[in-house]
């Protein structure tokens, strides 16, 4: 008698096990994608983004910040990916703690020196563009008031087509790179 006992049991209940199994899934399932806009961090949600992202023609701005300072100038740095399908150009920038231009580092007789990029920073469909040290950035110029470690400072992105997009970039100290950010002063990148 066990065994017809444990079959008579074993049907309904490995019904029940698989009605449980689907409902956990679609559930799963149903919670996940809500979220996946939003988060940047997963293949799902990354798809997600990169659908936002193509459908309202912005970049996705990764690990922006920008360097302490207590005067003068300063530079923001960010990862920025362009998910879309066609390429955009970035050619200006603005804040509301000082002037600000794009800038790239180049060489000028024979030495490395920072100056405007003429033209903007292309970032090129399904791609992605460095703002970094010793390389493209966001120059920040004649700061109104100090920059210090912690503070957040919004800055807005000025793109070809007129369109624009703001993120928040946070400061920190950072000592890398060694460029001298006041004018006519060249800067040569870390070794």
């Amino acid at each position: 008698m066990p065994s017809t006992t444990s079959r008579r049991f074993l049907r309904p209940a490995a019904l029940i096990g698989a009605a449980v199994l689907a409902a956990s899934v679609t559930a799963c399932g149903s919670a996940d994608t809500p979220s996946a806009a939003p988060s940047a961090s997963g293949s799902a949600s990354a798809s997600a983004s990169a659908s936002a992202s193509a459908a309202a023609g912005v970049l996705a701005v990764r690990d922006p910040w920008v360097k302490a300072a207590d005067n003068g100038m300063t530079a923001a740095f960010a990862t920025l990916a362009n998910d879309g399908d066609t390429d955009v150009t970035i050619t200006g920038v603005t804040t509301d703690v000082s002037r600000a231009e794009i800038h790239e580092m180049a060489m000028a007789d024979g030495k490395m020196a920072m100056r405007q990029k003429q033209g903007g920073v292309v970032v090129a469909a399904r791609s992605q563009a460095a703002l970094e040290p010793g390389g493209d950035h966001l120059m920040l110029m004649d700061l109104a008031r100090p920059v210090r470690p912690g503070d957040q400072l919004d800055i807005t992105l000025t793109f070809a087509d007129g369109r624009t997009q703001t993120f928040t970039a946070v400061a920190k100290p950072f000592t890398g790179a060694q460029e001298s950010y006041a004018p006519g002063h060249g800067a040569s990148p870390a070794s």
